[in-house]
């Protein structure tokens, strides 16, 4: 195993981790309201609302927040732990594939609308293409541990 594959697969599961802490569970400093799953008021997080609001379905917001978020942290414990980070890295590509589609549909869009006015400019959306691809190369970057008996 080479140390710059175990290194890489570090720093990508790390960051992935943290990514999805982030999200779920643990504003910074600060935090702007409808951006973080378990921290939001019900009816306040900006794309399961939008989702809920364009689609019509209400378990959207708030259960498929809560779903999802739920998801997230189980795949950032994945991460973390090097015998299951293949599994997680799966998992993170899966969450992270959706939440793209989602975005790519009419039902959410690239651009979220903010409450104050405006959208974010498509900021969310980069952010899940630029967590999935490092999610895809995490899967190609860790080591295979194969185990011979």
């Amino acid at each position: 195993m080479s140390a710059f594959r175990l290194l890489a697969s570090w720093v990508l599961a790390l960051a992935l981790a943290v990514f999805f802490i982030h999200v779920t569970v643990h504003p910074w400093p600060g935090p702007v309201p409808g951006y973080v799953k378990f921290y939001d008021a019900p009816g306040e997080h900006l794309m399961f609302s939008a989702l809920a609001k364009s689609t019509g379905i209400s378990l959207f917001e708030p259960a498929g927040r809560f779903v999802s978020g739920i998801f997230e942290v189980i795949a950032a414990i994945l991460l973390i732990l090097p015998f299951s980070r293949r599994v997680g890295a799966g998992l993170s590509v899966i969450l992270l594939a959706a939440g793209v589609a989602l975005h790519l549909s009419p039902a959410l869009g690239r651009e979220v609308l903010l409450p104050e006015g405006g959208t974010d400019g498509g900021t969310h959306f980069l952010y899940y293409v630029i967590f999935l691809a490092l999610s895809l190369l995490l899967l190609v970057v860790h080591p295979n541990e194969r185990r011979w008996h």
